[in-house]
């Protein structure tokens, strides 16, 4: 690390390097690889500030020309600006999604009461309706709820879900099992 009182030498080189418009980093760089010292980043920027120049708007740095072209300019933040305004760097393809059909919704027929939930009584259907678009109120079933259940007979049903018979009773044998130890 290098003490904080700069040679004059390496505040002119500063001056270059701002003048070049090279970020702080590279002109840490330069500055070590000139006069073999070591100069972090943020030694430089504090010098720059230091020296007034850190405030100042840098003057353009000319275009940069690679094998692909000449880089546009950047902008305030440094990032290349668009060679058109208003068109972006790069541009995504769009993935083509096809047409796909809504899931068909299981259901029961039964009529809910549409009770909110401080109605609901201890004994009643728990099962959710409504809730779907923003601010709309969820109301419950609130008929009689099957023993054992949340929910009425048809709503736990409906809850419960398909398979197959050994999927739907596994839980039953592996109850016998640990009642059983």
């Amino acid at each position: 690390m290098e003490p904080t009182n700069w040679a004059s030498e390496h505040s002119d080189a500063l001056r270059e390097c701002f003048a070049l418009r090279l970020s702080f980093s590279e002109a840490a760089a330069a500055i070590n690889r000139k006069f073999n010292t070591s100069y972090s980043r943020n030694a430089v920027l504090s010098r720059a500030r230091r020296m007034g120049l850190a405030g100042q708007k840098r003057p353009e740095r000319p275009p940069q020309v690679t094998k692909l072209g000449v880089l546009p300019a950047p902008n305030d933040l440094g990032e290349p600006c668009p060679t058109e305004p208003g068109l972006p760097g790069l541009i995504w393809p769009v993935p083509a999604f096809g047409k796909s059909m809504a899931p068909r919704l299981r259901c029961v027929e039964i009529e809910p009461r549409h009770l909110s939930l401080v109605d609901l009584e201890r004994a009643d259907c728990r099962y959710p309706y409504g809730g779907d678009e923003e601010g709309e109120v969820i109301t419950f079933c609130g008929h009689p709820r099957r023993p054992g259940s949340s929910y009425c007979t048809p709503h736990f049903h409906l809850s419960r879900g398909s398979g197959t018979r050994s999927e739907r009773t596994a839980h039953i044998v592996l109850l016998r099992l640990v009642e059983t130890e």
